[in-house]
Parts: C-alpha cells; sequence; structure tokens
C-alpha cells in the first residue's frame, strides 16, 4: 500500500527519490525553498564518477588546508570561525583524515557511484530523456612531478577495486584529446568515468515527475516540524502545512538546521563552488581535472563548463571574484588557448555543497526519528551519488532490501 511522502528539497536527490518513490507506488510532494533552477544540481560539473573514490577526508587534506588558508587563490578555504557546531566538524573532519578511513570508505563510494551510473543511464532510456549523456573518461591532468605521484597512488588504488585507470603521458593525452592545445607533463585517465549536462537532466526530470502526478511547492521554506513520539505528523512552511506518513530530508546544506527541530545535531557544513561557461568553441572533448588547480573541466552540450574551489563559509550564495579569477587563470595555465573573457567571469554562478566531516553521504533514518529518510552530506558527489541515493530512499521507504550496503552512511555514526 502506498504511503504520503514530503520530501524536503528539489535538487537531484530530492528528485530521484521522488521518482523512485513514485515508481513504487506512493504519493509525493516535493517542497523546495527556491525556485529549482539554482544551485549545486544546476552549477555543478555533471560527473557520474567512480574515480573520484578517496573523500574529502584524505590523508593530509587538514594540513593544505592550514596552509591554504591564506592564500586567496587556494583550491580549498576553510574560515576559522568560533562556532561550536563549525568546531565539532572541523574535529570530526581531522579524524577522518587517515589511512583507514579511505581504505574502508574506497568500496562503498565505488559501489554507490557505479551503481548511480547505470541508474542515470536507465531513467534516460526508459523514460526517453533526451538529456546530454557521454562516455569519455576523465583525464586527470598534472603539471609537477609531486602532483603524478599523488594522481598515480590513486589510479592504483581505483585499479584495485576494479575500476579502469591508468597513467598517461603527455603522448597518451593527445591521442585522448588530440585538437586541444595542453600544457601538463603527464597524468591519468580513468575509462570508468561518463559525464551528463546538469541542468538538461533535472528540468527533464521535473517534467516527468509533474506529468505523474508528483506535487511541488517551490519558493516555500520549511520553518517548523511538528513531532509527537518520536514521529514527525507535519511540515509548517510559511505559507501551509502539509501531512504525511514519511518524510524525507533532502535539504542539501540546510538539512543540519532542519534536523534540530528533532534533535539531531547532524554534523554538516556547507561547501561553496563556482563554475564559469563559456558558449565558444574551445575544442575540449574530454572531461578533465587540472589536479595542482583541482578545477574540473566538462564539455557539456553547446558549452563548456569550468568548476572548482572549495569554501567552507558557512551559508552564503555571494561570488568571491577572486574564487573566479583563480579558475580562469588556472584553465588558461593548463590550456593556454583557452582564456575565459569578463563577461563569462561575471556570469559565474555558485553552489552550496553539504560537507559530512568524512566525505561520506548521511543516507537513512536516524534513531531520534521513525518516519524521517536523511540524504545529504553527499560533498562534491551529489550528482555522482544522485540517482543511486533516490533509489536507496525509496527501498527504505518501502521496506525493501537494500540495493546496497548502507553502514557506512549512517546517519547515527559516530567521528
Amino acid at each position: 500500500m502506498g504511503k504520503e511522502v514530503v520530501i524536503i528539497g528539489g535538487g537531484i536527490i530530492g528528485l530521484c527519490s521522488a521518482y523512485y518513490l513514485h515508481k513504487e507506488g506512493h504519493q509525493v510532494t516535493i517542497i523546495d525553498k527556491s525556485n529549482m533552477d539554482v544551485g549545486a544540481s544546476y552549477v555543478n560539473a555533471g560527473y557520474l564518477s567512480p574515480s573520484h573514490i578517496i573523500p574529502l577526508s584524505a590523508p593530509g587534506v587538514m594540513k593544505k588546508g592550514l596552509k591554504w588558508m591564506f592564500n586567496p587563490l587556494s583550491p580549498l578555504y576553510i574560515k576559522p570561525r568560533l562556532n561550536p557546531e563549525f568546531l565539532k566538524w572541523a574535529l570530526a573532519f581531522s579524524k577522518s583524515c587517515n589511512t583507514e578511513h579511505v581504505k574502508r570508505s574506497g568500496k562503498a563510494i565505488r559501489d554507490i557511484s557505479v551503481l548511480s551510473q547505470e541508474l542515470f543511464q536507465d531513467i534516460i532510456k526508459t523514460e526517453n530523456f533526451k538529456s546530454h549523456y557521454a562516455k569519455k573518461g576523465l583525464l586527470m591532468l598534472c603539471r609537477t612531478e609531486e602532483a603524478m605521484e599523488e594522481e598515480i597512488h590513486m589510479a592504483k588504488i581505483a585499479s584495485s577495486l576494479g575500476l579502469s585507470a591508468r597513467e598517461v603521458n603527455l603522448y597518451d593525452i593527445l591521442q585522448i584529446e588530440p585538437n586541444v592545445t595542453i600544457e601538463s607533463i603527464g597524468g591519468t585517465y580513468f575509462e570508468c568515468d561518463h559525464h551528463s549536462t546538469p541542468h538538461e537532466f533535472m528540468i527533464e526530470m521535473k517534467a516527468y515527475l509533474k506529468k505523474v502526478g508528483v506535487s511541488f511547492f517551490t519558493n516555500e521554506e520549511v520553518v517548523d516540524l511538528e513531532i509527537q513520539n518520536g514521529t514527525i505528523s507535519k511540515v509548517k512552511t510559511q505559507n501551509q502545512v502539509l501531512s504525511a506518513n514519511e518524510f524525507v530530508m533532502a535539504a542539501g546544506s540546510w538539512s543540519a538546521f532542519l534536523s534540530k527541530k528533532i534533535g539531531l545535531k547532524l554534523l554538516l557544513q556547507a561547501g561553496k563552488g563556482y563554475r564559469i561557461n563559456t558558449n565558444r568553441e574551445t575544442k575540449i572533448t574530454v572531461p578533465a581535472i587540472l589536479s595542482e588547480a583541482k578545477v574540473a573541466v566538462t564539455p557539456m552540450n553547446g558549452f563548456t563548463r569550468f568548476a572548482g574551489t572549495m569554501e567552507i563559509t558557512g551559508i552564503s550564495n555571494s561570488i568571491n571574484k577572486v574564487r573566479v579569477n583563480a579558475i580562469a587563470k588556472a584553465v588558461n595555465e593548463y590550456y593556454p588557448e583557452v582564456e575565459l573573457n569578463q563577461e563569462e567571469k561575471l556570469d559565474a554562478a555558485s553552489g552550496l555543497r553539504p560537507l559530512s566531516p568524512d566525505g561520506l553521504p548521511y543516507i537513512g533514518k536516524s534513531s531520534k526519528c521513525h518516519n524521517l529518510t536523511i540524504a545529504t552530506g553527499h560533498a562534491m558527489m551529489g550528482w555522482s551519488m544522485g540517482t543511486a541515493t533516490g533509489k536507496l530512499v525509496s527501498e527504505i521507504i518501502s521496506n525493501k532490501q537494500s540495493s546496497l550496503d548502507l553502514r557506512l552512511f549512517h546517519i547515527d555514526r559516530k567521528f
């Protein structure tokens, strides 16, 4: 028997949850505080990347973060502040930056990412979506020997997990991307990775869900949750009250605020990233990550996107021009024939990515509330893990056997 389900959050996670819940016969409503055409689900690099098996909280990241803190052009910036929630998150993040955590997490990240690739393609085929989707792999481009060593090490870890990854020299890179001038000494190539054009999929998914009867309430912020005996009975927005049998928290970086309503102190910080688009011809046909600069390059449908930086500075949609210029500068250093102009840089947009302390998503129910399923904390991997997360949410609510082992994603895990 179908249930009434309210999903808080209309990004990739919320939409995919709605898709699979509807397929299971549930009556679904989505609430989002925006108009559902902005944010991380629209400005991301579009990667579906099993290659990203190393969580953000990897050995050496905290040390780099401290070093980069005083460099306005650095790819990672953590703003120090005497906020108790931030300090708890930072301590947990620091504890997670170890080799054992990376070993423990790799298989789980691979499994959810590979499942997402399969489900993404299945949705496009089943629903006859026209969304751009390509299987061209991912280049990791390096300009220094130090970066080369790191990337080769990562590729070996990926290979040990059964992913297609190999070292490449400059000659190999020119065979993969023959029509572009690239300043690189070599790198690695992950044939296992795919890419897409995010807004196309989001538009088609919203249209499909509306057609099949999913209800949408946009520009409505959830301001309170009514709870009785450990169960949510209603959600309140500034305009109305909605009741349901089950609720899904897929509100990205805002999930931590709402989780407090049920007495759950979800360790979560917002990580801001930027994107710059150019409609001009770049001749780039294969996605790449500029290793030292941590900038993603994606040839999308009709344009090329450059995305990067991680600013952990709290909830803010402001655009830091210094960071935007850093992305543009890095692009020109690796691709000397590609120079982003002032108009393109002024058109830059940002999105907030929800960061858990250990770099793994929160997927499941908390002991604090029986009918709330949480799906957030995916960091830079929200797009890569979106479809699989949606399916997992549906399985949890439908009381079905989970497609994956969810123990590492448990809501109440200790850090």
